[in-house]
């Protein structure tokens, strides 16, 4: 066999086999950028998955916390009740109080609510706060007919705004107030819950607490912040939360806009 085409089958098998390494290389590449991405991709699932449970287990914290200041006035009230010799009163308030800490606790250790759950809770403890206030407070909640009643909203979210809304706004009000918590859909997808009073107002507000050497910036508004980032966070709700004065009237104006569809 001639010299040449010997060089040319060496050439030609020396460049198969170079190809060949180069196609093997570019494979166990291949395979080896696969398998560790699976292998990151499950320490990410598993890291993730570890992440939510904390968040869940910090969110149930947070919906178990109870603003201490709504059960001491409510003690209060039984015991100013008891040295009216008002016997009657002082046990339905007692017996209101007894029911609506037993929701508190039992909507605790849940995630969500229905609408309609949520607002059997506000109406037991609105009517709790009527008696104490006795004729200084009113309050109505409406519900928009095409809202779906049956959606689901965190737990024990909305309880401490309204109870904001009673002791910082109506509570320094001289005459009597009016707390309206309103259910309404906002567009196709989202609805809007909208809690105001008509009280003293934030400016008001925020003065009388800077007197006092505290700020307005209380226990229950912090735990409320903390739960929508988690909320958000954890890919559970996405909720806009707004509070400002009231322009055509005194008082404050909560809005807290549900997101069913959002991005994670």
């Amino acid at each position: 066999m001639p010299t040449e085409e010997l060089n040319y089958q060496l050439i030609v098998t020396m460049t198969l086999a170079s190809v060949v390494v180069v196609v093997a290389v570019i494979l166990l590449f291949t395979v080896f950028v696969s398998k560790k991405n699976e292998l990151i991709k499950a320490k990410l699932e598993v890291e993730f998955e570890k992440e939510r449970e904390r968040h869940k287990l910090e969110l149930q914290a947070l919906r178990s916390q109870m603003n201490p200041h709504f059960v001491h006035n409510s003690l209060n009230a039984i015991q100013y009740y008891i040295q009216r010799n008002e016997v009657e009163l002082s046990e339905e308030y007692l017996t209101r109080f007894s029911k609506l800490i037993r929701s508190f606790f039992e909507l605790s250790r849940q995630q969500t609510v229905t609408i309609v759950e949520e607002i059997n809770l506000l109406n037991n403890y609105l009517a709790l706060e009527k008696m104490r206030f006795e004729d200084k407070l009113e309050y109505k909640i409406t519900v928009d007919k095409n809202l779906d009643t049956d959606t689901c909203i965190p737990a024990m979210l909305l309880q401490p705004i309204v109870e904001n809304a009673v002791n910082h706004g109506i509570f320094h009000k001289n005459d009597k107030g009016l707390v309206r918590v309103i259910f309404k859909p906002f567009n196709e997808h989202d609805f809007e819950v909208i809690i105001e009073d008509d009280g003293i107002g934030l400016t008001r507000s925020k003065e009388l607490f800077k007197k006092s050497g505290k700020t307005l910036e209380n226990r229950s508004s912090a735990v409320l912040k903390d739960r929508l980032k988690l909320l958000e966070y954890s890919n559970q709700f996405k909720v806009d939360y707004r509070i400002k004065e009231r322009k055509d009237l005194s008082g404050t104006r909560v809005s807290l806009i549900f997101k069913t569809r959002f991005e994670s």
